[in-house]
């Protein structure tokens, strides 16, 4: 059975709540499918701020499906769990062509980084035609691939304000990607853990330093999974200081209606 975001069961406790992993806060949230321009359908969540005041727009793109990367992956799920409450901003799941999860399984095959040109170009433009504003490449892992090889080319490029990125492998994406963004001059955050698998800080900081506009951010202590709510939420504190601007943290408690994943 496809998991329905309307049957999440929201109750108010009537004293202010932490948040935590498992919290889930209100939002408007539906099923979605994108069309790709090789016929493929992709199936995936949107979820807008309750109010329907969108200050800010997630793109959002996951680890390697060969791997255990879906639309699911724990900062996404998260992410959208909290930002449309927290921040007004709107966060777009999805799974990219031949993904499965509890949503769905996308049409297609994997076909390491190539087709999927075409699903992140679906997602973008879904954003677009449904008027969500401010929008934002987020990329983790590989995921951050797809972002640097077709954020800063047409027609995404000219769709999107800039990205996020985390824990970048710079696996498939090679230096002429990162020549793309120096060239388009849209902003760039990387975010490093200090202890990742493939791409450190340092080494980070080398590669980077060909797109004068990147920003590298080295995250003390973490992984690359940013397994634990301290790294989770500083990724998520990132994420929209970078979209929105300033530095405030995202609240840890809340009050009002919440459920619970």
């Amino acid at each position: 059975m496809v998991f329905d975001p309307a049957s999440l069961d929201f109750l108010d406790p009537g004293t202010p709540v932490a948040v935590r992993a498992s919290t889930i806060l209100p939002a408007v949230r539906e099923n979605i499918e994108l069309t790709t321009a090789d016929g493929l359908t992709l199936v995936g969540e949107l979820a807008l701020p309750a109010d329907g005041v969108v200050r800010g727009t997630l793109i959002t793109l996951h680890p390697l499906p060969t791997h255990g990367g879906f639309m699911d992956s724990h900062l996404y799920k998260k992410a959208s769990y909290r930002l449309p409450a927290l921040a007004g901003i709107a966060v777009l799941r999805f799974n990219t062509r031949g993904t499965s999860s509890p949503r769905g399984t996308s049409d297609g095959g994997f076909e390491d980084g190539i087709g999927e040109r075409l699903d992140v170009e679906a997602a973008v433009q879904f954003a677009v035609d449904r008027g969500l504003p401010n929008r934002w490449l987020v990329g983790w892992s590989f995921g951050t691939e797809l972002v640097l090889k077709y954020g800063a080319v047409p027609p995404v490029a000219a769709q999107v304000e800039g990205a996020v990125l985390l824990s970048p492998p710079l696996h498939r994406a090679g230096d002429a990607d990162l020549a793309a963004w120096a060239a388009g001059g849209k902003p760039l955050t990387v975010l490093v853990p200090e202890l990742d698998d493939y791409l450190q800080p340092p080494a980070a900081r080398e590669r980077f330093a060909r797109v004068p506009q990147a920003r590298v951010v080295a995250v003390d202590g973490a992984k690359h999974l940013w397994v634990g709510e301290k790294f989770a939420g500083r990724a998520l504190n990132e994420l929209v200081s970078t979209v929105l601007g300033g530095t405030a943290p995202l609240p840890t408690e809340w009050t009002g209606p919440v459920a619970t994943a």
